[in-house]
């Protein structure tokens, strides 16, 4: 079963069950200025959740565009070595505004999985974990769908302090939170691994495929839980994994989808597609995160959300470079991702000539200086170096544009530590310089030390200004009228 058709069939099943299907939100965020980007299905409905916000249904689906390579959520440097990290993925999820709770959640999530009519999944594949306390999960998988009790984990506080469990969800150390339920799929004994709640649960036998979280409560200042008088649900599945299950391998990299990417990545470079090759999977990871950030609106920059997609563009210029491809290459992958992912995401072809040509510029520019930079990281490394200073760090970063994880990504591939604290060191120095060049002396022999200024031009070319001094001669003035020459 090809992944677009997996994500349809989840969207029509819960638009059976009385699901309004609601499109995916934009990856950046619109009403939460605590995340970077959009990294879970319940971003757009928080406000619902937490009682800011009504819609006109009371239950929904999505299939949700997700970025996870900056701030807290950062998976950047796993991505092209694991099995299943990625800087993009889709999140599959069914919610509920205060409708139906653990019952009907367990339900549906069982009957989409195993049913003839939808995904089929043999049911002796699958096993759950509820928390340790939730009883009321444990007696409907147990009496109501027939889960052998072997086959049932109670998974309790195991990360250190109460409700810190993989099986309590909160929102944050206040506010609402509730226990969850996770169904987990066998791979098989021929795989390492153990099942959750294991020493061995860290190997790839078991792997998570759905979450279901009932905010149940509304944690208070003192941690003291008071029921919801709304509880509701909110459930996520990665469409790459439940892919990968249904498609009978292992690796989130193996499903159609990215075999295809893999292959455009191969033949752009110059190489035979192979799952054994790191770089083609960066690249065609990569490829869909930058082409959907630029789509919503994101842009190459030096900071904030910008800056994260520069890293990520880099990242894989660098990667196509290490196969050989010194050319411009990555913008030419556009039209291989619409042709995957066009048809779910109209806004990729709408925008398919903006998201080349910003991927083209940003290749261009990183181009003119990743030889050099290259050079001169090869010449630190020689030698069996086993660390890498902060110095020669900050120089790539500072001169030829490379971000500090992209250099220590290349350290890590040759054995090398980087030396990040040394890194921090020169990057404070240089915001030191910085500051004390805020009092500067112009050509007017004007000194200046009010409040700094701000350079916008690397991405505007127009930018809404406020004057912060005026100056006739060498006096600062309020004002100049009509006619009178100043700076």
């Amino acid at each position: 079963m090809k992944t677009a058709e997996i994500r349809q069939k989840f969207l029509d099943f819960f638009a059976s069950k009385g699901h309004q299907v609601v499109s995916s939100s934009s990856l950046v965020p619109g009403n939460d200025p605590t995340l970077l980007f959009t990294n879970a299905g319940m971003n757009q409905f928080k406000d619902v959740f937490l009682g800011f916000d009504k819609r006109s249904y009371s239950r929904a689906t999505t299939a949700q565009k997700c970025v996870r390579a900056g701030g807290k959520h950062n998976d950047l440097e796993n991505v092209g070595y694991t099995a299943r990290h990625h800087t993009f993925f889709e999140m599959l999820g069914n919610f509920s505004f205060g409708d139906y709770f653990k019952r009907d959640a367990i339900h549906f999530a069982w009957e989409f999985l195993t049913s003839p009519q939808w995904l089929a999944i043999p049911a002796d594949k699958l096993m759950v974990t509820v928390y340790a306390t939730d009883d009321e999960a444990y007696d409907i998988w147990s009496r109501e769908i027939g889960v052998p009790a072997e086959k049932i984990v109670r998974i309790g506080d195991n990360k250190g302090a109460p409700y810190a469990s993989d099986n309590f969800w909160q929102m944050g150390d206040t506010g609402p939170c509730g226990p969850c339920t996770e169904i987990f799929y066998d791979h098989g004994d021929h795989i390492w691994g153990g099942p959750p709640g294991s020493p061995e649960e860290d190997g790839d036998r078991f792997i998570e495929i759905w979450n279901c979280v009932f905010m149940q409560f509304n944690r208070d200042d003192s941690g003291t839980m008071h029921p919801l008088p709304k509880p509701s649900v909110d459930t996520g599945m990665g469409l790459e994994r439940i892919s990968a299950v249904m498609q009978h391998v292992h690796a989130n990299y193996e499903i159609d989808l990215f075999q295809n990417l893999i292959a455009a990545a191969a033949r752009e470079t110059g190489v035979p597609a192979s799952q054994e090759t790191p770089s083609l999977k960066v690249i065609a990871d990569h490829i869909r995160a930058v082409s959907f950030l630029i789509a919503d609106g994101v842009l190459p920059s030096n900071d904030g959300r910008g800056y994260v997609l520069r890293r990520i563009i880099r990242r894989a210029i660098r990667h196509g470079y290490k196969l050989g491809q010194k050319g411009l290459f990555l913008h030419r992958l556009v039209a291989d991702l619409i042709e995957q992912m066009g048809t779910a995401y109209p806004e990729l072809a709408l925008r398919q000539a903006e998201i080349e040509d910003a991927l083209r510029q940003e290749e261009q520019r990183f181009s003119e200086t990743l030889d050099n930079g290259m050079a001169l990281l090869e010449a630190a490394l020689a030698g069996n170096q086993k660390r890498l200073d902060g110095a020669t760090l900050f120089k790539l970063y500072d001169t030829f544009g490379f971000p500090v994880d992209l250099t220590a990504d290349i350290c890590r591939e040759r054995g090398v530590e980087a030396d990040l604290d040394s890194f921090e060191q020169e990057m404070e120095a240089q915001r030191a310089r910085a500051r004390a060049a805020s009092s500067f002396k112009m050509a007017g022999n004007v000194e200046y030390s009010g409040a700094d200024t701000h350079f916008h031009g690397y991405d505007k070319s127009s930018v809404d200004a406020t004057v912060l001094a005026l100056y006739k001669g060498q006096e600062q003035v309020k004002a100049l009228a009509p006619g009178e020459e100043g700076i």
